[in-house]
Protein backbone atom coordinates (compact mmCIF):
# COMPACT_ATOMS: atom_id res chain seq x y z
CA UNK A 1 0.00 0.00 0.00
CA UNK A 2 1.22 3.52 -0.92
CA UNK A 3 -0.56 7.12 0.31
CA UNK A 4 0.75 10.02 -0.77
CA UNK A 5 0.81 12.91 2.64
CA UNK A 6 0.73 16.51 1.61
CA UNK A 7 0.56 19.15 4.51
CA UNK A 8 -0.27 22.45 3.26
CA UNK A 9 1.24 25.62 5.17
CA UNK A 10 1.96 28.82 5.07
CA UNK A 11 5.32 28.60 4.34
CA UNK A 12 5.83 25.25 3.24
CA UNK A 13 4.03 22.21 1.25
CA UNK A 14 5.80 19.01 3.20
CA UNK A 15 4.88 16.11 0.70
CA UNK A 16 5.67 12.74 2.01
CA UNK A 17 4.96 9.13 0.03
CA UNK A 18 4.61 6.08 2.32
CA UNK A 19 4.87 2.66 1.09
CA UNK A 20 4.29 -0.04 3.44
CA UNK A 21 6.93 -2.23 2.07
CA UNK A 22 9.30 0.04 3.48
CA UNK A 23 11.01 1.07 6.77
CA UNK A 24 9.11 4.94 7.51
CA UNK A 25 12.57 6.53 7.64
CA UNK A 26 12.80 5.69 4.02
CA UNK A 27 10.01 7.35 2.82
CA UNK A 28 10.25 9.91 -0.18
CA UNK A 29 10.26 13.38 0.89
CA UNK A 30 9.61 16.79 -0.37
CA UNK A 31 9.17 20.46 1.37
CA UNK A 32 8.65 22.63 -1.36
CA UNK A 33 7.61 26.47 -1.34
CA UNK A 34 3.32 26.23 -0.36
CA UNK A 35 0.96 27.00 -2.80
CA UNK A 36 -0.41 30.31 -1.23
CA UNK A 37 4.09 31.52 -1.58
CA UNK A 38 3.95 30.44 -4.76
CA UNK A 39 0.73 31.94 -5.96
CA UNK A 40 2.17 35.96 -4.79
CA UNK A 41 5.13 35.27 -6.50
CA UNK A 42 3.18 34.87 -9.73
CA UNK A 43 1.11 37.84 -8.66
CA UNK A 44 4.32 39.89 -7.31
CA UNK A 45 5.65 39.34 -10.97
CA UNK A 46 2.41 40.63 -12.38
CA UNK A 47 2.27 43.42 -10.35
CA UNK A 48 6.08 44.04 -11.61
CA UNK A 49 5.04 44.02 -15.39
CA UNK A 50 2.24 46.10 -15.20
CA UNK A 51 -0.59 43.37 -15.64
CA UNK A 52 -4.34 43.31 -14.58
CA UNK A 53 -4.72 39.40 -13.63
CA UNK A 54 -7.60 37.06 -13.62
CA UNK A 55 -8.18 34.88 -10.19
CA UNK A 56 -9.73 31.55 -11.63
CA UNK A 57 -9.60 28.39 -10.08
CA UNK A 58 -11.01 27.35 -6.84
CA UNK A 59 -10.76 27.91 -2.91
CA UNK A 60 -7.46 27.79 -1.30
CA UNK A 61 -5.16 29.09 1.70
CA UNK A 62 -4.66 33.15 1.63
CA UNK A 63 -2.26 34.92 3.52
CA UNK A 64 0.29 35.80 1.18
CA UNK A 65 -1.35 35.57 -1.56
CA UNK A 66 -4.03 37.85 -0.79
CA UNK A 67 -1.28 40.40 0.96
CA UNK A 68 -0.09 39.99 -3.05
CA UNK A 69 -3.77 40.76 -4.42
CA UNK A 70 -4.32 43.88 -2.10
CA UNK A 71 -0.56 44.79 -3.27
CA UNK A 72 -1.49 44.90 -6.64
CA UNK A 73 -4.54 46.66 -6.15
CA UNK A 74 -3.09 49.60 -4.33
CA UNK A 75 -0.21 50.05 -7.41
CA UNK A 76 -3.21 50.54 -9.32
CA UNK A 77 -3.81 47.50 -11.61
CA UNK A 78 -6.91 45.49 -11.68
CA UNK A 79 -8.03 42.18 -10.62
CA UNK A 80 -10.66 40.10 -11.94
CA UNK A 81 -11.58 36.83 -9.88
CA UNK A 82 -14.05 34.02 -10.46
CA UNK A 83 -16.70 33.32 -7.21
CA UNK A 84 -15.21 30.03 -6.13
CA UNK A 85 -11.51 31.71 -6.45
CA UNK A 86 -13.24 35.18 -4.72
CA UNK A 87 -13.58 32.83 -1.53
CA UNK A 88 -10.42 32.48 -1.20
CA UNK A 89 -10.03 36.26 -0.37
CA UNK A 90 -13.78 36.28 2.42
CA UNK A 91 -16.12 34.25 2.56
CA UNK A 92 -18.15 37.47 1.97
CA UNK A 93 -18.31 37.97 -1.64
CA UNK A 94 -19.49 41.69 -1.15
CA UNK A 95 -16.32 42.00 0.86
CA UNK A 96 -14.22 40.86 -1.69
CA UNK A 97 -15.77 43.74 -4.33
CA UNK A 98 -15.59 46.56 -1.68
CA UNK A 99 -11.33 46.04 -1.59
CA UNK A 100 -11.65 46.52 -5.31
CA UNK A 101 -12.33 42.71 -7.10
CA UNK A 102 -13.41 42.39 -9.83
CA UNK A 103 -15.93 39.46 -9.78
CA UNK A 104 -16.78 37.41 -12.69
CA UNK A 105 -18.40 34.11 -14.55
CA UNK A 106 -16.00 32.08 -15.70
CA UNK A 107 -15.54 32.36 -19.25
CA UNK A 108 -17.95 35.43 -19.47
CA UNK A 109 -16.77 38.94 -19.95
CA UNK A 110 -13.65 38.63 -18.86
CA UNK A 111 -11.28 41.13 -20.94
CA UNK A 112 -8.86 40.63 -22.74
CA UNK A 113 -4.99 40.80 -22.14
CA UNK A 114 -5.06 39.25 -18.19
CA UNK A 115 -2.65 37.44 -17.00
CA UNK A 116 -4.44 34.19 -15.33
CA UNK A 117 -3.81 32.80 -12.62
CA UNK A 118 -5.36 29.31 -10.89
CA UNK A 119 -5.86 29.17 -7.50
CA UNK A 120 -5.32 25.23 -6.14
CA UNK A 121 -3.76 23.62 -2.75
CA UNK A 122 -2.56 21.06 -4.44
CA UNK A 123 -1.08 20.30 -7.40
CA UNK A 124 -1.01 17.40 -8.43
CA UNK A 125 0.42 17.69 -11.91
CA UNK A 126 3.40 19.41 -10.31
CA UNK A 127 3.99 16.40 -7.85
CA UNK A 128 3.43 13.74 -10.75
CA UNK A 129 5.71 15.67 -12.55
CA UNK A 130 8.53 15.54 -9.66
CA UNK A 131 8.13 11.70 -8.90
CA UNK A 132 8.06 10.87 -12.59
CA UNK A 133 11.16 12.52 -12.93
CA UNK A 134 12.96 10.23 -10.17
CA UNK A 135 11.20 7.10 -11.93
CA UNK A 136 8.50 7.04 -8.72
CA UNK A 137 4.76 6.52 -10.00
CA UNK A 138 1.50 8.28 -8.22
CA UNK A 139 -0.33 6.17 -5.72
CA UNK A 140 -4.31 5.83 -5.70
CA UNK A 141 -4.75 6.93 -2.00
CA UNK A 142 -3.91 10.25 -0.91
CA UNK A 143 -3.95 12.09 2.56
CA UNK A 144 -3.84 16.16 2.54
CA UNK A 145 -4.11 18.77 5.30
CA UNK A 146 -5.10 22.34 4.68
CA UNK A 147 -6.30 25.10 7.27
CA UNK A 148 -10.00 24.90 6.74
CA UNK A 149 -11.60 27.93 9.19
CA UNK A 150 -15.27 27.36 7.86
CA UNK A 151 -17.19 29.39 5.30
CA UNK A 152 -18.38 31.86 7.93
CA UNK A 153 -19.58 35.10 6.30
CA UNK A 154 -21.51 36.53 8.91
CA UNK A 155 -19.49 35.75 12.21
CA UNK A 156 -15.27 35.72 12.88
CA UNK A 157 -13.97 33.18 11.22
CA UNK A 158 -11.84 32.65 14.13
CA UNK A 159 -14.97 31.57 16.28
CA UNK A 160 -16.35 29.43 13.46
CA UNK A 161 -12.82 27.70 13.29
CA UNK A 162 -13.19 26.98 17.42
CA UNK A 163 -16.89 25.97 17.19
CA UNK A 164 -15.93 23.47 14.43
CA UNK A 165 -12.55 22.79 17.04
CA UNK A 166 -15.32 22.36 20.05
CA UNK A 167 -17.32 20.18 18.29
CA UNK A 168 -15.28 17.39 17.99
CA UNK A 169 -13.40 17.42 21.03
CA UNK A 170 -17.12 17.03 22.68
CA UNK A 171 -17.39 14.39 20.13
CA UNK A 172 -14.55 12.24 21.43
CA UNK A 173 -11.77 14.07 20.34
CA UNK A 174 -10.17 10.73 18.39
CA UNK A 175 -8.50 11.02 14.78
CA UNK A 176 -11.33 9.90 13.16
CA UNK A 177 -12.97 12.52 14.09
CA UNK A 178 -10.43 15.08 12.93
CA UNK A 179 -10.08 12.89 9.36
CA UNK A 180 -12.82 13.04 6.88
CA UNK A 181 -13.14 11.27 3.61
CA UNK A 182 -12.99 13.54 0.53
CA UNK A 183 -16.45 12.55 -0.44
CA UNK A 184 -18.05 13.07 3.53
CA UNK A 185 -17.31 16.48 4.12
CA UNK A 186 -19.42 18.43 6.45
CA UNK A 187 -20.75 21.79 4.07
CA UNK A 188 -19.03 24.26 6.38
CA UNK A 189 -15.71 22.94 4.91
CA UNK A 190 -15.03 25.38 1.89
CA UNK A 191 -11.12 24.53 1.64
CA UNK A 192 -11.33 20.87 1.91
CA UNK A 193 -14.18 20.85 -0.65
CA UNK A 194 -11.79 22.18 -3.11
CA UNK A 195 -8.98 19.72 -1.99
CA UNK A 196 -11.77 16.97 -2.37
CA UNK A 197 -12.44 18.59 -6.12
CA UNK A 198 -9.01 18.75 -7.25
CA UNK A 199 -8.22 15.09 -5.76
CA UNK A 200 -11.27 13.57 -7.97
CA UNK A 201 -11.85 9.96 -7.92
CA UNK A 202 -8.59 8.97 -5.74
CA UNK A 203 -9.07 7.49 -2.46
CA UNK A 204 -8.53 10.84 -0.43
CA UNK A 205 -8.63 11.48 3.61
CA UNK A 206 -8.40 15.16 4.06
CA UNK A 207 -7.93 17.04 7.74
CA UNK A 208 -6.99 20.28 9.11
CA UNK A 209 -3.50 21.09 9.63
CA UNK A 210 -3.10 21.77 13.38
CA UNK A 211 -4.36 18.27 14.49
CA UNK A 212 -2.36 16.23 11.96
CA UNK A 213 0.59 17.99 13.21
CA UNK A 214 -0.27 17.19 16.72
CA UNK A 215 -1.36 13.76 16.04
CA UNK A 216 2.18 13.39 14.64
CA UNK A 217 4.07 14.42 17.28
CA UNK A 218 2.86 12.32 18.96
CA UNK A 219 4.53 9.26 17.15
CA UNK A 220 7.46 10.70 18.87
CA UNK A 221 8.34 7.88 21.50
CA UNK A 222 9.29 10.54 23.86
CA UNK A 223 5.67 11.68 23.97
CA UNK A 224 4.23 10.21 26.84
CA UNK A 225 0.10 10.47 27.70
CA UNK A 226 -1.25 12.76 29.17
CA UNK A 227 0.35 14.77 26.64
CA UNK A 228 0.59 18.87 25.99
CA UNK A 229 1.53 18.82 22.27
CA UNK A 230 2.31 22.32 20.43
CA UNK A 231 2.81 22.73 17.16
CA UNK A 232 4.11 26.19 15.94
CA UNK A 233 4.00 26.95 12.41
CA UNK A 234 4.71 29.69 10.31
CA UNK A 235 1.28 30.84 10.49
CA UNK A 236 -0.64 29.33 13.45
CA UNK A 237 0.10 28.14 16.84
CA UNK A 238 -2.12 25.34 17.81
CA UNK A 239 -1.80 23.10 21.20
CA UNK A 240 -3.83 20.55 22.71
CA UNK A 241 -3.88 18.21 25.34
CA UNK A 242 -4.15 14.80 24.30
CA UNK A 243 -5.10 11.70 26.72
CA UNK A 244 -5.24 8.40 25.62
CA UNK A 245 -4.80 9.62 21.80
CA UNK A 246 -8.18 11.49 22.66
CA UNK A 247 -7.77 16.00 22.19
CA UNK A 248 -9.32 16.68 25.28
CA UNK A 249 -8.38 20.88 25.25
CA UNK A 250 -7.18 22.91 22.75
CA UNK A 251 -5.92 26.61 22.26
CA UNK A 252 -4.57 28.56 18.98
CA UNK A 253 -3.48 31.20 18.31
CA UNK A 254 -1.40 33.20 15.86
CA UNK A 255 2.81 32.89 15.63
CA UNK A 256 3.55 36.22 15.13
CA UNK A 257 2.12 37.42 18.33
CA UNK A 258 3.69 35.20 20.60
CA UNK A 259 7.22 35.74 21.35
CA UNK A 260 8.93 32.37 23.48
CA UNK A 261 7.77 34.14 27.15
CA UNK A 262 4.28 34.64 26.14
CA UNK A 263 3.66 30.86 24.65
CA UNK A 264 5.21 29.32 27.73
CA UNK A 265 2.86 31.68 30.11
CA UNK A 266 -0.16 30.41 27.58
CA UNK A 267 1.43 26.70 28.06
CA UNK A 268 1.47 26.77 31.54
CA UNK A 269 -2.22 28.21 32.01
CA UNK A 270 -3.38 25.48 29.50
CA UNK A 271 -1.63 22.93 31.90
CA UNK A 272 -3.79 24.70 34.88
CA UNK A 273 -6.96 24.48 33.13
CA UNK A 274 -6.91 28.20 33.26
CA UNK A 275 -7.01 29.33 30.05
CA UNK A 276 -9.58 30.89 28.86
CA UNK A 277 -11.49 31.37 25.31
CA UNK A 278 -11.54 35.23 25.84
CA UNK A 279 -7.98 35.22 27.20
CA UNK A 280 -6.75 33.90 23.59
CA UNK A 281 -9.09 35.39 21.44
CA UNK A 282 -9.17 38.74 22.50
CA UNK A 283 -5.17 38.91 21.89
CA UNK A 284 -6.21 38.27 18.33
CA UNK A 285 -6.09 34.16 18.38
CA UNK A 286 -8.65 31.78 17.76
CA UNK A 287 -9.31 30.70 21.42
CA UNK A 288 -9.26 27.90 23.86
CA UNK A 289 -11.57 25.29 24.46
CA UNK A 290 -10.76 22.81 28.13
CA UNK A 291 -12.89 19.72 27.82
CA UNK A 292 -10.57 17.95 30.45
CA UNK A 293 -8.05 19.41 32.70
CA UNK A 294 -6.04 16.95 34.51
CA UNK A 295 -3.35 19.49 36.25
CA UNK A 296 0.04 20.32 35.20
CA UNK A 297 1.88 17.15 37.39
CA UNK A 298 -0.69 14.99 35.58
CA UNK A 299 1.00 15.98 32.17
CA UNK A 300 3.96 13.83 31.63
CA UNK A 301 5.31 15.52 28.32
CA UNK A 302 5.48 18.52 26.43
CA UNK A 303 5.93 18.20 22.71
CA UNK A 304 6.91 20.95 20.36
CA UNK A 305 6.71 20.94 17.11
CA UNK A 306 6.63 23.38 13.64
CA UNK A 307 8.78 25.56 11.77
CA UNK A 308 8.89 27.70 14.17
CA UNK A 309 10.18 26.08 17.39
CA UNK A 310 12.81 28.21 17.81
CA UNK A 311 10.43 30.63 19.24
CA UNK A 312 10.97 28.25 22.59
CA UNK A 313 14.26 26.96 21.42
CA UNK A 314 15.60 30.00 21.94
CA UNK A 315 14.87 30.85 25.31
CA UNK A 316 17.47 31.97 27.63
CA UNK A 317 17.82 29.64 30.44
CA UNK A 318 16.98 31.68 32.74
CA UNK A 319 13.77 32.65 31.25
CA UNK A 320 12.67 29.08 31.18
CA UNK A 321 9.38 27.42 33.35
CA UNK A 322 11.68 24.45 34.59
CA UNK A 323 7.82 22.58 35.53
CA UNK A 324 7.26 23.05 31.44
CA UNK A 325 11.36 22.32 30.19
CA UNK A 326 11.62 18.95 32.71
CA UNK A 327 9.09 17.45 30.81
CA UNK A 328 9.97 19.42 26.96
CA UNK A 329 11.07 17.87 23.71
CA UNK A 330 11.54 18.94 20.43
CA UNK A 331 9.58 16.11 18.32
CA UNK A 332 10.92 14.67 15.97
CA UNK A 333 8.58 11.64 14.62
CA UNK A 334 10.66 8.76 12.77
CA UNK A 335 13.71 11.31 12.92
CA UNK A 336 12.06 14.60 10.95
CA UNK A 337 10.33 17.58 12.91
CA UNK A 338 8.94 19.13 9.00
CA UNK A 339 7.05 15.78 8.82
CA UNK A 340 4.97 15.86 11.71
CA UNK A 341 1.50 17.00 9.56
CA UNK A 342 2.04 13.97 7.40
CA UNK A 343 3.16 12.11 10.02
CA UNK A 344 -0.12 12.67 11.41
CA UNK A 345 -2.28 12.21 8.29
CA UNK A 346 -1.04 8.72 8.64
CA UNK A 347 -1.13 7.75 12.07
CA UNK A 348 -3.58 4.91 11.53
CA UNK A 349 -1.40 2.72 9.60
CA UNK A 350 1.93 4.29 11.61
CA UNK A 351 1.11 3.80 15.51
CA UNK A 352 2.22 0.25 15.07
CA UNK A 353 5.39 1.57 14.71
CA UNK A 354 5.82 2.98 18.04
Amino acid sequence: MKILAIDVGTGTQDILLYDAEREVENSLVMVMPSPTVIIADRIKRATKEGLDILLKGDVMGGGPSVRAIKAHIEMGYKVYATENAALTIKDDLERVRSMGINIVEDGKDIPSGLEYITLKDIDLDAIEAALRSFGVGMPDKIAVAVQDHGNSPDISNRICRFQIFEKLIDEGGDFSKFAYEGNALPGEFTRMASVSRTTGKMDTIIMDTGPAAIFGALLDPRAIQPAIVVNIGNGHTLAAIVDNDRIVALFEHHTSALDGIKLQGYINEFACGKLGFDDIFNDGGHGCYIKESHGPDAIMSVMITGPRRNILQNLKPEDRDIAIWEKLHFAAPFGNMMLSGCYGLLMPQLKQYV
